[in-house]
Protein backbone atom coordinates (compact mmCIF):
# COMPACT_ATOMS: atom_id res chain seq x y z
CA UNK A 1 0.00 0.00 0.00
CA UNK A 2 0.75 3.89 -0.72
CA UNK A 3 1.41 6.65 1.71
CA UNK A 4 -0.80 9.30 1.42
CA UNK A 5 1.99 11.39 -0.51
CA UNK A 6 3.15 8.69 -2.83
CA UNK A 7 -1.02 7.88 -3.93
CA UNK A 8 -1.01 11.66 -3.84
CA UNK A 9 1.86 11.48 -6.49
CA UNK A 10 0.52 8.80 -8.55
CA UNK A 11 -3.17 9.55 -8.94
CA UNK A 12 -2.61 13.16 -9.57
CA UNK A 13 -4.53 14.55 -6.66
CA UNK A 14 -3.29 16.43 -4.36
CA UNK A 15 -2.77 15.46 -0.70
CA UNK A 16 -4.90 18.43 0.17
CA UNK A 17 -7.71 17.26 -2.24
CA UNK A 18 -7.39 12.90 -0.74
CA UNK A 19 -7.90 14.44 2.93
CA UNK A 20 -11.49 16.19 1.91
CA UNK A 21 -12.23 13.43 -0.26
CA UNK A 22 -11.54 11.21 3.29
CA UNK A 23 -13.39 13.72 5.24
CA UNK A 24 -16.72 13.58 3.08
CA UNK A 25 -16.57 10.12 2.73
CA UNK A 26 -16.14 10.10 -1.19
CA UNK A 27 -12.66 8.07 -1.06
CA UNK A 28 -11.48 6.76 1.96
CA UNK A 29 -8.07 5.20 2.88
CA UNK A 30 -7.78 1.87 2.22
CA UNK A 31 -6.03 1.35 6.31
CA UNK A 32 -5.49 4.10 8.76
CA UNK A 33 -2.30 3.25 11.31
CA UNK A 34 -3.52 3.35 14.48
CA UNK A 35 -0.49 4.82 15.82
CA UNK A 36 1.01 7.23 13.37
CA UNK A 37 -2.42 8.26 11.66
CA UNK A 38 -1.00 7.85 8.43
CA UNK A 39 -3.37 7.05 5.64
CA UNK A 40 -2.78 3.67 3.64
CA UNK A 41 -3.94 3.48 -0.15
CA UNK A 42 -4.11 0.54 -2.41
CA UNK A 43 -3.10 0.86 -5.79
CA UNK A 44 -7.02 -0.76 -6.85
CA UNK A 45 -8.18 2.63 -5.28
CA UNK A 46 -6.49 4.33 -8.77
CA UNK A 47 -9.85 3.47 -10.15
CA UNK A 48 -12.19 4.70 -8.23
CA UNK A 49 -9.94 8.02 -8.23
CA UNK A 50 -10.27 7.86 -12.19
CA UNK A 51 -14.24 6.63 -12.05
CA UNK A 52 -14.50 9.75 -9.48
CA UNK A 53 -12.07 12.01 -12.23
CA UNK A 54 -15.02 10.78 -14.96
CA UNK A 55 -17.92 11.59 -12.90
CA UNK A 56 -16.44 15.00 -12.79
CA UNK A 57 -16.28 15.30 -15.93
CA UNK A 58 -19.92 14.56 -16.91
CA UNK A 59 -21.03 17.15 -14.21
CA UNK A 60 -22.09 15.29 -11.28
CA UNK A 61 -21.65 16.78 -7.76
CA UNK A 62 -19.43 15.18 -4.95
CA UNK A 63 -22.17 14.30 -3.36
CA UNK A 64 -23.54 12.62 -6.13
CA UNK A 65 -20.46 11.05 -7.03
CA UNK A 66 -20.53 9.08 -3.43
CA UNK A 67 -23.53 7.65 -4.01
CA UNK A 68 -22.67 6.38 -8.01
CA UNK A 69 -19.26 4.71 -6.38
CA UNK A 70 -21.35 3.04 -3.74
CA UNK A 71 -23.79 1.85 -6.21
CA UNK A 72 -21.08 0.37 -8.51
CA UNK A 73 -22.73 1.82 -11.73
CA UNK A 74 -21.56 -1.02 -14.42
CA UNK A 75 -19.48 -0.49 -17.49
CA UNK A 76 -22.57 -0.21 -19.76
CA UNK A 77 -24.46 2.50 -17.46
CA UNK A 78 -21.51 4.94 -17.53
CA UNK A 79 -20.63 3.98 -21.38
CA UNK A 80 -24.41 5.48 -21.52
CA UNK A 81 -23.73 8.51 -19.42
CA UNK A 82 -20.28 9.31 -21.51
CA UNK A 83 -22.84 8.83 -24.59
CA UNK A 84 -25.04 11.23 -23.23
CA UNK A 85 -22.32 13.89 -22.66
CA UNK A 86 -20.57 13.24 -25.77
CA UNK A 87 -23.81 14.50 -27.20
CA UNK A 88 -24.18 18.14 -25.60
CA UNK A 89 -20.97 19.02 -26.03
CA UNK A 90 -21.00 18.01 -29.80
CA UNK A 91 -24.36 20.60 -29.28
CA UNK A 92 -21.94 23.33 -27.30
CA UNK A 93 -19.17 23.15 -30.19
CA UNK A 94 -21.93 23.30 -32.73
CA UNK A 95 -23.14 26.20 -31.19
CA UNK A 96 -19.76 27.78 -30.71
CA UNK A 97 -19.04 27.60 -34.28
CA UNK A 98 -21.94 29.22 -35.65
CA UNK A 99 -21.22 32.04 -32.88
CA UNK A 100 -17.49 32.19 -34.34
CA UNK A 101 -19.22 32.12 -37.60
CA UNK A 102 -21.86 34.93 -36.83
CA UNK A 103 -18.90 37.21 -35.70
CA UNK A 104 -16.66 36.77 -38.27
CA UNK A 105 -19.84 38.01 -40.59
CA UNK A 106 -20.56 41.12 -38.47
CA UNK A 107 -16.77 42.04 -38.64
CA UNK A 108 -16.99 41.43 -42.69
CA UNK A 109 -20.37 43.87 -42.03
CA UNK A 110 -18.01 46.24 -39.95
CA UNK A 111 -14.82 46.43 -42.42
CA UNK A 112 -17.49 47.14 -45.48
CA UNK A 113 -19.82 49.98 -43.82
CA UNK A 114 -19.89 52.60 -46.17
CA UNK A 115 -19.06 50.64 -49.22
CA UNK A 116 -21.88 49.15 -51.84
CA UNK A 117 -22.02 45.93 -52.65
CA UNK A 118 -23.35 45.62 -56.78
CA UNK A 119 -23.35 42.17 -56.46
CA UNK A 120 -26.41 42.25 -54.15
CA UNK A 121 -29.31 42.08 -56.60
CA UNK A 122 -32.81 43.33 -55.03
CA UNK A 123 -35.90 41.85 -56.44
CA UNK A 124 -39.72 42.71 -55.98
CA UNK A 125 -41.78 39.70 -56.57
CA UNK A 126 -45.18 38.61 -55.88
CA UNK A 127 -45.77 34.91 -53.94
CA UNK A 128 -49.21 32.71 -53.91
CA UNK A 129 -50.59 31.27 -50.84
CA UNK A 130 -49.14 27.79 -49.85
CA UNK A 131 -49.78 25.02 -47.04
CA UNK A 132 -47.02 25.06 -44.31
CA UNK A 133 -46.24 22.61 -41.55
CA UNK A 134 -44.57 24.65 -38.64
CA UNK A 135 -43.27 24.89 -35.08
CA UNK A 136 -43.43 28.11 -33.50
CA UNK A 137 -41.05 29.53 -30.60
CA UNK A 138 -40.25 32.76 -29.64
CA UNK A 139 -36.18 33.20 -28.99
CA UNK A 140 -33.53 35.07 -30.71
CA UNK A 141 -31.95 34.63 -34.40
CA UNK A 142 -28.88 32.04 -32.68
CA UNK A 143 -31.88 29.36 -32.18
CA UNK A 144 -33.44 29.47 -35.45
CA UNK A 145 -31.30 25.64 -35.56
CA UNK A 146 -32.63 24.62 -32.36
CA UNK A 147 -36.04 25.56 -33.39
CA UNK A 148 -35.47 23.31 -36.35
CA UNK A 149 -34.16 20.50 -34.45
CA UNK A 150 -37.58 20.15 -32.22
CA UNK A 151 -39.27 20.78 -35.07
CA UNK A 152 -37.88 17.78 -36.24
CA UNK A 153 -38.03 15.57 -33.09
CA UNK A 154 -41.86 16.35 -32.96
CA UNK A 155 -42.40 15.29 -36.73
CA UNK A 156 -40.13 12.20 -36.55
CA UNK A 157 -43.44 9.68 -37.32
CA UNK A 158 -44.82 12.02 -40.34
CA UNK A 159 -42.31 12.75 -42.30
CA UNK A 160 -44.34 12.02 -45.17
CA UNK A 161 -46.88 15.36 -44.72
CA UNK A 162 -43.73 17.67 -46.39
CA UNK A 163 -42.90 18.31 -49.53
CA UNK A 164 -39.21 17.84 -50.51
CA UNK A 165 -38.96 21.91 -50.57
CA UNK A 166 -37.27 24.55 -49.20
CA UNK A 167 -37.00 25.24 -45.34
CA UNK A 168 -38.97 28.43 -44.22
CA UNK A 169 -38.57 30.90 -41.47
CA UNK A 170 -41.15 33.91 -40.46
CA UNK A 171 -40.26 36.18 -38.10
CA UNK A 172 -41.79 38.95 -36.15
CA UNK A 173 -41.46 41.16 -33.16
CA UNK A 174 -42.56 39.54 -29.72
CA UNK A 175 -45.48 41.51 -28.01
CA UNK A 176 -44.72 39.85 -25.14
CA UNK A 177 -40.55 39.92 -25.02
CA UNK A 178 -38.73 42.91 -26.54
CA UNK A 179 -35.44 41.08 -26.43
CA UNK A 180 -37.35 38.38 -28.67
CA UNK A 181 -39.27 37.33 -31.85
CA UNK A 182 -41.62 35.21 -32.85
CA UNK A 183 -40.47 32.64 -35.01
CA UNK A 184 -42.32 29.55 -36.91
CA UNK A 185 -40.31 27.62 -39.07
CA UNK A 186 -41.06 24.60 -40.86
CA UNK A 187 -42.25 23.52 -44.56
CA UNK A 188 -44.39 23.48 -47.20
CA UNK A 189 -46.31 20.39 -46.62
CA UNK A 190 -48.92 17.79 -48.50
CA UNK A 191 -52.69 17.41 -47.63
CA UNK A 192 -52.54 16.16 -44.40
CA UNK A 193 -53.16 12.29 -43.24
CA UNK A 194 -53.89 12.07 -39.95
CA UNK A 195 -53.61 14.21 -36.66
CA UNK A 196 -49.92 16.11 -35.77
CA UNK A 197 -48.59 15.54 -33.04
CA UNK A 198 -48.58 18.60 -30.07
CA UNK A 199 -46.49 21.73 -30.94
CA UNK A 200 -46.94 21.12 -34.49
CA UNK A 201 -49.37 23.73 -36.86
CA UNK A 202 -50.51 23.19 -40.28
CA UNK A 203 -51.95 26.73 -42.23
CA UNK A 204 -52.12 28.37 -45.31
CA UNK A 205 -49.59 31.03 -45.69
CA UNK A 206 -51.08 34.01 -47.08
CA UNK A 207 -49.87 35.06 -50.78
CA UNK A 208 -48.28 38.42 -51.05
CA UNK A 209 -47.93 40.70 -53.80
CA UNK A 210 -45.21 42.80 -53.27
CA UNK A 211 -41.78 41.63 -51.41
CA UNK A 212 -38.74 43.03 -51.28
CA UNK A 213 -36.12 40.04 -51.99
CA UNK A 214 -32.62 39.06 -51.63
CA UNK A 215 -30.74 36.02 -52.44
CA UNK A 216 -27.17 35.17 -51.92
CA UNK A 217 -25.67 31.46 -50.54
CA UNK A 218 -25.34 31.30 -47.17
CA UNK A 219 -20.94 30.96 -47.47
CA UNK A 220 -21.10 34.17 -49.79
CA UNK A 221 -19.62 37.56 -47.88
CA UNK A 222 -22.79 39.03 -48.69
CA UNK A 223 -24.32 36.65 -45.98
CA UNK A 224 -24.11 38.87 -42.52
CA UNK A 225 -24.79 42.10 -44.91
CA UNK A 226 -27.93 41.31 -46.53
CA UNK A 227 -30.20 42.61 -44.22
CA UNK A 228 -28.43 45.93 -44.42
CA UNK A 229 -28.59 45.85 -48.11
CA UNK A 230 -31.98 45.20 -48.84
CA UNK A 231 -32.76 47.62 -45.97
CA UNK A 232 -30.48 50.15 -47.79
CA UNK A 233 -32.33 49.84 -51.28
CA UNK A 234 -36.40 49.82 -49.63
CA UNK A 235 -35.18 53.14 -48.00
CA UNK A 236 -33.43 54.61 -51.28
CA UNK A 237 -36.64 53.15 -53.33
CA UNK A 238 -39.67 54.72 -51.50
CA UNK A 239 -40.77 52.12 -50.05
CA UNK A 240 -41.44 50.74 -46.38
CA UNK A 241 -41.43 47.36 -44.35
CA UNK A 242 -45.55 46.14 -44.11
CA UNK A 243 -45.70 45.79 -40.32
CA UNK A 244 -48.48 43.65 -40.08
CA UNK A 245 -46.17 41.14 -42.05
CA UNK A 246 -43.80 39.09 -40.86
CA UNK A 247 -40.49 38.68 -42.01
CA UNK A 248 -39.30 35.31 -44.47
CA UNK A 249 -36.58 33.46 -45.09
CA UNK A 250 -36.40 30.63 -47.74
CA UNK A 251 -33.40 28.11 -47.35
CA UNK A 252 -32.65 26.39 -50.62
CA UNK A 253 -30.72 23.39 -50.76
CA UNK A 254 -28.14 22.58 -53.20
CA UNK A 255 -26.27 19.66 -54.59
CA UNK A 256 -24.92 17.22 -52.73
CA UNK A 257 -21.98 17.92 -53.75
CA UNK A 258 -22.18 21.30 -53.42
CA UNK A 259 -21.75 23.04 -49.69
CA UNK A 260 -23.77 25.74 -47.83
CA UNK A 261 -27.25 26.50 -49.18
CA UNK A 262 -28.87 29.68 -51.01
CA UNK A 263 -31.17 31.94 -48.62
CA UNK A 264 -33.43 34.46 -50.15
CA UNK A 265 -35.04 37.31 -47.89
CA UNK A 266 -38.16 38.30 -48.25
CA UNK A 267 -39.49 41.15 -46.84
CA UNK A 268 -43.51 42.52 -47.32
CA UNK A 269 -43.26 46.10 -48.37
CA UNK A 270 -46.15 48.75 -49.89
CA UNK A 271 -45.14 52.27 -51.62
CA UNK A 272 -44.35 54.83 -48.91
CA UNK A 273 -46.86 57.24 -48.11
CA UNK A 274 -45.89 60.95 -49.20
CA UNK A 275 -47.36 63.56 -45.93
Amino acid sequence: MFKIGDFSMLSKVPVKTLRYYDQIDLLKPKQIDQDSGYRYYSAEQLLEVNRIFLYKELGFTLKQMGQLLREDISVEQIQGMFLLKESEIQQLIEREQQKLARIKERMHLIKREGCVEKAQEVIIKSVESKRIMSFQSNGTVDEIPTFFQTFHHLLHKHPQELNSEPQIVLWRESPAQESEFEFEVGYSAKALRGSLPQGITMRTLPAEETLATLLFHSDSPFAQSACVDLATWIEHNGYRVKEDQPGREIYYPLAENEEGRLIEIQIPIKNEVKS
